[in-house]
């Protein structure tokens, strides 16, 4: 179970500074391209970006939920809940409130679906976070042990 933690680790840090790099420049950064332009560069940024996430994502997800069913020593049952209850926060907001505004935009940049974007994608970056504090806590416990 210690690779299983190790490998959880691994994703979940990826992922936050993927998250961060996303809500700080990346979003932002939408507004620039304008036009015809857009439209292409919201499809590319689709597929391109899938290819980045979809990974430790799902190794995230299944790793997390490895750890439901069983622990490392020295990891308690509290924190891994916390950290699979904000797996399962980033997931519907994903799947709720960023991909749609996605979908919006694929149709040609809209001001109100950007701005929405950007504000609700705070919401992943907190969780992802607060994830990557809760999983450094568990592997120092596991390496305490």
């Amino acid at each position: 179970m210690k690779a299983v933690l190790l490998a959880h680790f691994a994703a979940t840090l990826f992922m936050t500074g993927v998250i961060w790099f996303v809500q700080v420049v990346h979003y932002p950064l939408f507004s620039r391209v304008h036009g015809d332009e857009f439209n292409a560069y919201a499809a590319a940024h689709g597929r391109l970006t899938t290819w980045v996430v979809a990974p430790p994502m799902l190794v995230e997800l299944a790793t997390g939920a490895l750890l439901l069913w069983r622990r490392p020593e020295g990891v308690g049952l509290t924190p891994i809940a916390i950290g699979f209850a904000l797996l399962v926060v980033i997931w519907l907001s994903t799947l709720l409130l960023q991909v749609p505004q996605h979908n919006t935009l694929g149709a040609g940049f809209d001001d109100a679906a950007h701005r929405t974007l950007v504000l609700t994608n705070w919401l992943r970056t907190a969780a992802w976070t607060l994830r990557s504090l809760l999983v450094l806590w568990m592997v120092a416990a596991m390496v305490e042990r």
